[in-house]
């Protein structure tokens, strides 16, 4: 493992903590859909950091999702009940951002944000023990 994949592993999963962040604040002040957009892209870069040990990336965002469950969920490194939050978060994004007439309640964001934040948990004590592993 090099370094520089380590540190933009660490990146990624900074980003994504930042976007769970905003997602959370999001949240409280009542912006549903902010927050979902927001959650979403903390999956994403929870994934990413954890592709960036693989060496594999994908410039479409399905890409990054079948990337992911063929090396960690198919491969049993994370639990498919934990990984699905990457594409229900995916699909809640697509219809809040460009589908008409889209709402997202208050208690869909709060599903949504308890399975990402659960997510990027389990992907960043993924990517500590590869990284330990890989020493």
């Amino acid at each position: 493992m090099t370094r520089e994949l380590e540190a933009l592993a660490r990146h990624r999963l900074a980003r994504s903590r930042e976007a769970l962040a905003e997602g959370e604040q999001l949240l409280r002040s009542g912006a549903s859909m902010g927050a979902v957009n927001r959650f979403y892209y903390a999956a994403f870069h929870a994934a990413r950091s954890l592709l960036a040990l693989r060496q594999v990336d994908s410039a479409r965002h399905s890409g990054i999702i079948s990337l992911f469950q063929t090396h960690f969920v198919k491969t049993e490194l994370l639990s498919p009940d934990i990984a699905k939050a990457l594409p229900r978060s995916f699909e809640k994004r697509q219809n809040a951002d460009y589908t008409d007439f889209s709402q997202v309640t208050p208690e869909e964001a709060v599903v949504v944000a308890g399975e990402v934040r659960a997510f990027v948990e389990e992907c960043a004590g993924l990517l500590d023990r590869l990284l330990i592993s890989e020493r």
